[in-house]
């Protein structure tokens, strides 16, 4: 009897085990992510190749920015995302100059953005709403915030395109 008192109580305590870590890779993917779009959607500043990370609530940033003003106001925009406990900034500071110049007009880029939503059907309710001086507006709707993000990181990925701004619509909130 009391064996099987404690092989049930073993059973349950790793059972519990296994849902907080479970929960725990849910809320650093929901970081992530959340993260991720705080970055590429907030004014004021763009980040290239943006990466991140999170273990924990723990977040490293990775990419490219232009000025060393640009990554304080990465990892403070970070910082804000709720669940955030600390933030690695591996920002480099890459000055505008010496990235490669891509002049383009808003309106191809607005074509290019279009056409590279329009190869993923998720991204069928995805609307290029406006661009402006390379910064594109995206308008719709997105089943998941995974999906919002992807149709983000698919906008930011265009040449011509300096900042993607957000009015999307996540059904699954």
């Amino acid at each position: 009897m009391k064996r099987m008192a404690l092989t049930v109580a073993l059973v349950g305590t790793i059972v519990v085990a296994a849902a907080v870590v479970a929960r725990a890779d849910v809320n650093d993917s929901w970081i992530t992510t959340k993260a991720k779009i705080a970055l590429l959607t907030t004014d004021g500043f763009s980040v290239n190749g943006a990466n991140i990370d999170t273990i924990d609530g723990n977040v490293t940033m990775h990419g490219k920015v232009a000025t060393a003003e640009d990554r304080t106001r990465a990892e403070q925009t970070v910082r804000e995302v709720k669940g955030v406990k600390s933030v690695n900034n591996l920002l480099q500071v890459v000055p505008s100059e010496v990235k490669e110049l891509v002049a383009a007009n808003d309106s191809d880029v607005k074509e290019r953005v279009e056409a590279s939503l329009k190869t993923d059907r998720k991204m069928k309710d995805v609307k290029v709403a406006s661009v402006n001086n390379g910064v594109v507006l995206l308008s719709g709707k997105t089943d998941s915030l995974t999906e919002e993000l992807r149709a983000i990181e698919n906008a930011y990925s265009v040449k011509g395109v300096h900042q993607v701004a957000s009015e999307l619509q996540t059904v699954e909130n």
